[in-house]
């Protein structure tokens, strides 16, 4: 089959569903363009795209700026390993750095290979600076925690489908309630062993649960007070997507590690990053951690034009104005219906949860019927439905958005 033969829906999901594994369900549209808040299915159709591909296409769809860079770059460097210097990677390490006010940044490719640094460096930080006894390290982390599906993450998750028949696990972890202090001030009195806090500032896989205010704020006061690594985990709730350019910066916590990914290439390509200052990141020494990919020139200059654009088109303001719209929109129609039970988000990062059980079909029918209408969203959990379009998005075209979502959850009631 040639690469530029044109596919109807059915025959490109008959595809996948006949040479591809089957670790996704995806939401039947076979999409084949995309620009700004919206995309097209092979057939002409047009959806607003409220999903941003989890988050990282939040400087929208094929940003002019993001690509020209990808493409300009890809046709004077693509990779050079690094065996050797380049000529980007110094100028992205500088701009990312100086932007989250970090002393050194580590590049990788995607959030799971981004958040395995930033666990191996928390252990190498406990062995060589806190003087924990070798190979008995424990990180804290907390329930219903999405962060990858490595070996070594599914180990200290609760997610029966990410764990089942993936054992033997990593051992080293300690899993607590999220949101509750009293939780995480006994874990961390509990063992003198303990080495880092790994933290979602809100769980997006999770539903998109919302700390208590004050939350992050304490429990970083917690972590200081213990000598133990604060880990932000910002690789979806990062790059402005909550209204701030990183979530922990609605409490102005500062991170002793941040991890970010997704949108730090606007969607464009595999770019994450872990950030520490020098008290930290210093101790990670030539052969202790790599990636041949990691750091290659057009992830740099990607990364630097998906940094500029969020400046530039001040779109952390945008998603706190627009969050704070939609929240408001659909709250005036939960007031009038039993289909939904709650909105809750920060920024453009938010959720409903549908008056049904996990266990139901209807928030997965609400998405066909979202679909049809002309706006896509997927959802997570079974009875929860997340919305987080990319935050190019005008007022006007949010409010579209809205007038489809309560019609259609109107199909419902």
């Amino acid at each position: 089959m040639a690469v530029l033969t044109h596919l109807t829906s059915q025959e490109a999901m008959d595809l996948e569903n006949k040479y591809g594994a089957h670790n996704y369900h995806p939401l039947p549209v076979v999409l084949s363009r995309g620009e700004g808040v919206h995309v097209w299915d092979v057939e002409g159709k047009q959806y607003y795209d409220f999903l941003s591909a989890y988050s990282a296409v939040n400087q929208g769809h094929c940003h002019p700026k993001i690509v020209g860079a990808m493409t300009n770059q890809s046709q004077t460097l693509t990779l050079t390993s690094r065996a050797f210097y380049n000529d980007m990677l110094g100028k992205f390490e500088k701009f990312a750095t100086e932007t989250f006010n970090f002393d050194k940044l580590l590049p990788m490719n995607t959030g799971a290979e981004a958040v395995e640094t930033a666990l191996k460096l928390c252990r190498k930080w406990a062995y060589e600076v806190k003087g924990i006894d070798e190979n008995e390290a424990e990180i804290i982390v907390c329930e219903n925690n999405f962060h990858g599906r490595t070996t070594t993450i599914i180990s200290f998750s609760n997610d029966p489908i990410a764990r089942k028949n993936f054992g033997p696990y990593t051992k080293g972890f300690i899993k607590i309630e999220y949101d509750n202090l009293t939780a995480l001030e006994d874990a961390l009195t509990s063992s003198k062993n303990i080495a880092g806090f790994l933290v979602e500032p809100i769980q997006g896989e999770a539903g998109v649960y919302v700390p208590s205010e004050g939350y992050l704020t304490a429990a970083k006061a917690l972590c200081e007070k213990h000598n133990v690594l604060f880990i932000a985990d910002e690789v979806q709730t990062g790059i402005a997507r909550t209204g701030r350019m990183l979530a922990i910066d609605h409490e102005e916590v500062k991170a002793d590690i941040l991890i970010l990914g997704k949108a730090l290439s606007g969607g464009a390509y595999p770019v994450s990053a872990v950030l520490a200052n020098d008290n930290v990141m210093n101790v990670i020494k030539p052969g202790n951690h790599g990636s041949t990919y990691g750091g290659n020139p057009v992830a740099a200059a990607v990364g630097i034009a998906a940094l500029e654009v969020i400046k530039d088109e001040n779109l952390a303001e945008n998603a706190q104005v627009l969050g704070e719209l939609f929240r408001s929109e659909l709250s005036k129609f939960i007031e009038t219906t039993s289909i939904v039970n709650a909105v809750r988000g920060k920024g453009l990062l938010n959720a409903i949860l549908i008056n049904d059980t996990e266990e139901s079909d209807t928030a997965w029918n609400i998405c066909l019927a979202l679909r049809d209408n002309g706006l896509l969203a997927k959802p997570t959990h079974g009875n929860i439905i997340r919305f987080a379009p990319p935050l190019v998005m005008t007022k006007e075209q949010l409010l579209d958005c809205v007038s489809i979502i309560i019609k259609t959850l109107k199909q419902f009631e």
